[in-house]
């Protein structure tokens, strides 16, 4: 473990202001079963109350009441980020969620106190838009720690918030969330406040802005059997309905994250025992999720029916129980993989060891072949299958049925490079580094006043001169989404001498926005909607242009291949939207996000 400590204590950089830390402790009130639901209440600070200082607490002391079946409503929620706490007063048992820089206490004492009054920004309705990675680990003394490393392990999957809620031996649920990387929000400091043998985290992208932090997962619950913590890779395409519904019936959302439905419905279920609430909720859930919660001694991995979202399980050499969205956390952990989580199973984790519950109808799966495709690194199992093999392959394909006469193979760093692998290998010609990507390029930059054209792929992206000059250039990338990169790219290489250039995607056509946890843009966003293969290519400047072919790709998959969801590449989609995305906001964010800018992210959604 010192090597972890070591890796931990090199980030010790201070905490940003736009951080979170929480303490919650719920009192068992499962005495009187005949008691409703007492709710939930949610507490966050937007980062601007934040600004003036790195650490914020405050207590709340709760006074025992019984509770009034005729006026207690299902859930009760803070609906805006405040910017000045006042005095706080809680004269009943409501039980508490706290996200945000708060502590919940159960308290004997009793008295009143004051309610606090917010100021709050309205800030537009923000929509749920869930490209995560998800990790839980029970049973390991320095679950914090290893949460923080598998984390790392998992950053590719966002950047925008990282969070770790962990479980004390006074069965406590602590947390700390953030936005940032999870290097920025997390240090050696940050993780001795988080004790514990489990441990549930998240990283984030989503949308920037002050509106950020509250979005930021795992959220942190407490109800009147307990307290739970839960971290969601996926989106619901029932959300709206779900929370229009849950609304009506008095309950009171803070968040913009479909997430928080899900501790909305466990809240109100009336099922038992616990898994059977998260099995009741889970059941009201149309889409994409694979989720991982914690409560005072148990972890519940859980994912869709579809399996739409990876989720992977392993073991460490210890005994310690591995949760995460791809098998590379596992290998930094050094966590043995096991198998996955099915297609529809809960899997719930406690002193007793693992339990199987396969209770949720269990349909074909339909396993997002984009996480070959982009989103997994290439040294993860996804679906039971390499990403690098799959990567490779794509490119042999590519160069197999869509050769041209070249000088030399360069890829679009970083997701296009096992591709362009494949195609040189297959093509017999050499594959070379024509394109340098910045790793060093932060979310802000300036500009000087005179123009530069394409500055932001300039920024990211260096052509190598001397592998391009005078060459005939194939570029491999994984996909094309709106084609502005894509033009901005050949019109790079071309500057850099490259005599012609060809453009190979090793994937099909994206006709199709994903409503199952990917960030793509509305379909008539999408170039490939829109225009021919030839068309696509005059319009970026290259001299050909191939994509993966659709049919090739099932067939390389074989009998596997009814087992994926191409809704992308088709428009059939396995779970039918109630919500459809409208054009909002410009610049590519699936294909490589190298141009756009954060304020553009924000594809709306309407009935």
């Amino acid at each position: 473990m010192e090597k972890i400590r070591d890796v931990a204590k090199t980030q010790s950089k201070p905490f940003p202001h736009s951080a979170a830390s929480i303490t919650l402790r719920i009192k068992d009130q499962t005495t009187n079963n005949k008691q409703k639901p007492t709710g939930l209440i949610l507490v966050s600070l937007s980062q601007s109350s934040m600004a003036a200082t790195t650490t914020f607490s405050s207590s709340l002391s709760l006074s025992p009441k019984p509770n009034n079946p005729s006026t207690t409503k299902p859930l009760s929620l803070l609906p805006k980020p405040f910017l000045k706490p006042s005095p706080l007063s809680l004269s009943s048992s409501s039980p508490l969620l706290v996200h945000g820089v708060s502590q919940y206490f159960s308290s004997e004492s009793s008295g009143e106190h004051s309610l606090p009054s917010f100021d709050y920004n309205e800030d537009g309705d923000e929509k749920p838009r869930e490209e995560c990675g998800v990790v839980g680990i029970f049973g390991d003394p320095e679950a914090s720690r290893l949460c923080y490393l598998a984390l790392h392990a998992l950053q590719h999957r966002g950047q925008e918030g990282a969070g770790i809620v962990t479980v004390s031996n006074e069965k406590v649920l602590q947390t700390i969330t953030g936005v940032g990387l999870v290097s920025e929000v997390f240090n050696e400091s940050k993780l001795d406040q988080l004790p514990g043998e489990f441990a549930i985290g998240h990283v984030r992208y989503s949308t920037a802005g002050a509106s950020m932090l509250k979005n930021v997962q795992p959220f942190v619950a407490g109800y009147r059997f307990g307290s739970i913590g839960v971290a969601h890779n996926g989106n619901l395409v029932n959300y709206k309905q779900l929370r229009a519904m849950l609304e009506e019936n008095g309950s009171i959302f803070n968040t913009s994250s479909d997430t928080e439905v899900v501790l909305h419905l466990i809240a109100i279920s009336k099922a038992r025992p616990f898994f059977m609430r998260i099995i009741d909720a889970c059941e009201k859930l149309q889409g994409a999720y694979s989720m991982v919660f914690v409560t005072e001694d148990k972890l519940v991995a859980v994912r869709d029916p579809h399996g739409f979202r990876p989720l992977v399980m392993g073991r460490r050499s210890n005994g310690a129980v591995v949760f995460a969205s791809e098998t590379c956390a596992l290998d930094l952990i050094e966590a043995t993989y096991e198998r996955e989580v099915y297609p529809g199973e809960v899997l719930v984790v406690d002193k007793d060891g693992v339990k199987s519950q396969c209770l949720m109808p269990h349909n074909e799966p339909k396993q997002c072949i984009f996480e070959h495709i982009y989103f997994s690194l290439p040294n993860s199992i996804v679906f039971g299958r390499s990403v690098y093999e799959s990567r490779h392959v794509f490119g042999e394909i590519l160069a197999t049925e869509s050769p041209v006469d070249c000088d030399v193979v360069i890829a679009v760093p970083d997701s296009g490079v096992v591709a362009a692998l494949g195609y040189a290998a297959k093509s017999g010609v050499a594959f070379q580094q024509g394109l340098i990507r910045s790793h060093y390029v932060g979310r802000t930059f300036i500009e000087p006043s005179q123009k530069i054209r394409d500055f932001g792929v300039k920024l990211k992206l260096s052509p190598v001169r001397g592998v391009l000059e005078g060459k005939r250039v194939v570029v491999v990338d994984d996909s094309i989404v709106r084609g502005t990169t894509s033009s901005k790219i050949v019109r790079l290489l071309r500057e850099a001498g490259a005599k012609e250039v060809h453009m190979r995607i090793a994937s099909p056509p994206i006709v199709a926005s994903c409503y199952y946890g990917v960030d793509t843009p509305s379909s008539e966003e999408l170039i490939s909607n829109r225009m021919s293969v030839q068309e696509i290519s005059d319009f970026i400047g290259s001299d050909s242009l191939a994509f993966l072919s659709f049919d090739t790709l099932k067939k390389h998959l074989g009998e596997d291949s009814k087992s994926f969801c191409y809704a992308c590449f088709t428009g059939d989609y396995p779970v039918k939207p109630a919500e459809v995305k409208v054009k909002r906001g410009g610049g590519d964010f699936i294909d490589d996000g190298l141009v756009g800018s954060f304020d553009n992210i924000e594809a709306g959604w309407v009935r």
